[in-house]
């Protein structure tokens, strides 16, 4: 049976049923309800929630929790989850899973609660030191966020890295009827070796850290980190098409851009313009291959890459599509969002 969710609420919910029972956060909009729902949705299942006294507090919880081999999350918004990078950086450098949510708002600076993307290269590119990744999803509705997430956690601890959601305001806002999965059982969840549980006496300790002193060591644990994202990139990468086989114009967009770009591909086939959509759902690692695909045939002339930013995907759009075709920019900024027919104007007057 379907049920009617706010995506912030559905998102936390399908945490719980994943086997989340540690929640570490700090209220910022447009993601608050993630952490509200979570206050006593944890205390039911016998989780734990705290709100922390900050968002580098928070971060740095769900290390010691993870480090202890619990599911552990955190949420926030935009300048939030920049307080957070030296711990994602530090979680990335000592092999932890976890899941991060970040609801985006506009900025740069404080700048407002409304939709935006301008994370995305904070999000793709390792917005703290280091050479690091993490598994980052660009879900565009709500049953998929739901879908995301319910396996967000498995997917943290295979790589063991952080696995974000990058969302943004309409995502955490919008209400739609959702297909909720069954609870996990915790106690039949994979065991990690690697946890420190304080249940080793006699044995080798087991130590969680990310400072390497010796060049070669710290090497060594970065070529091993990179073989994993090389794995997640064969295993994980995923794209959806929509009306590409015989398209001309080929708009990408990902997240809730994909929804209004996918509009704006009905509305510009009535127009006899042939028009497709390629829509990234995991924004790292990027779909390369499946834009190349594309950009390889014949019929397709050029690539407009929609984003509610000055261009950032954009760089991945260009790098993927390798000189093949001409990659085009259409996007606002500040909290204004992009609607089907300011894609479709933007459109023809490329095709004038």
């Amino acid at each position: 049976m379907k049920k009617l969710m706010k995506g912030n609420e559905a998102i936390a919910e399908a945490a719980v049923r994943a086997g989340c029972r540690a929640f570490f956060g700090y209220p910022i909009t447009p993601q608050n309800e993630i952490p509200e729902y979570m206050s006593w949705r944890q205390n039911e299942v016998g989780g734990t929630f705290v709100q922390a006294e900050s968002e580098v507090a928070a971060i740095n919880m769900v290390y010691g929790a993870a480090s202890a081999g619990v599911r552990a999350m955190t949420s926030s918004s935009s300048p939030g989850i920049s307080l957070k990078q030296e711990g994602i950086s530090y979680i990335c450098g000592a092999e932890l899973p976890c899941v991060i949510v970040n609801m985006v708002r506009s900025g740069p600076g404080l700048g407002g609660i409304q939709p935006a993307q301008s994370d995305y290269f904070q999000a793709v590119k390792g917005g703290g030191h280091g050479d690091y990744h993490m598994l980052v999803y660009g879900p565009s509705g709500v049953q998929e966020s739901v879908d995301i997430m319910y396996q967000a956690f498995d997917k943290a601890e295979k790589y063991r890295c952080p696995v974000m959601i990058l969302g943004d305001g309409m995502l955490g806002q919008m209400m739609e009827a959702v297909e909720l999965p069954e609870m996990k059982d915790i106690s039949k969840l994979p065991k990690q070796e690697w946890a420190v549980t304080g249940k080793g006496r006699g044995k080798t300790r087991k130590i969680i850290n990310s400072l390497y002193i010796q060049p070669d060591e710290l090497e060594e644990v970065t070529h091993r980190l990179f073989d994993r994202y090389a794995e997640m990139a064969k295993n994980e990468t995923a794209s959806e098409e929509y009306m590409t086989q015989d398209a001309e114009i080929i708009l990408t967009a990902y997240g809730t851009v994909g929804r209004i770009a996918k509009s704006a591909v009905n509305m510009l086939r009535e127009k006899g313009i042939k028009a497709g959509l390629i829509r990234p759902i995991t924004l790292y690692p990027f779909p390369s291959k499946a834009y190349n695909d594309l950009a390889k045939k014949d019929a397709v002339k050029q690539f407009i890459c929609v984003e509610l930013s000055m261009g950032q995907m954009i760089e991945d759009v260009k790098l993927a599509v390798n000189g093949l075709k001409e990659v085009k920019f259409y996007g606002r900024t500040g909290g204004n969002v992009v609607s089907p027919e300011d894609i479709v104007n933007a459109v023809i007057k490329e095709v004038k």
